[in-house]
């Protein structure tokens, strides 16, 4: 099993800059598709961005693509988000999260159910 760990939350004003990071021990960090989800008070947890095991292939949602980049580093076993141009409306507990897969290039798992392993979520609050 791998165990996650995320950092880097915190209070920021709109068109700020955050970068947050996910460590992964435990298990074959290579081997994970990896992604970050948020989740807004009353809100069902969605996905922001996710991460094929070679880190050749990345997916956004809508509202992040172009501000957010999604990376990881095989050698660390971490995955960071860098995010930028924050606004209020991205507020919300972030969430990193793991599940295995078979082929490197494959990332495309957008939902919450398709992922086994979490993290305990770092709270990003923007204010306007």
């Amino acid at each position: 099993q791998v165990q996650l760990v995320e950092s880097g939350g915190g209070l920021v004003q709109a068109g700020d800059s955050l970068r947050l990071s996910c460590a992964a021990s435990g298990g074959t960090f290579s081997a994970y598709v990896m992604a970050w989800f948020r989740q807004a008070p009353g809100k069902e947890r969605d996905v922001v961005a996710t991460i094929s095991r070679s880190g050749g292939n990345t997916y956004y949602s809508d509202s992040v693509k172009g501000r957010f980049t999604i990376s990881r580093d095989n050698a660390k076993n971490t995955v960071s988000l860098q995010m930028n141009s924050l606004k209020p409306e991205d507020t919300a507990v972030y969430y990193c999260a793991a599940r295995s897969a078979s082929y490197i290039d494959v990332y495309y798992y957008t939902a919450a159910r398709e992922y086994n392993y979490w993290g305990q979520g770092t709270q990003v609050t923007v204010s306007s």
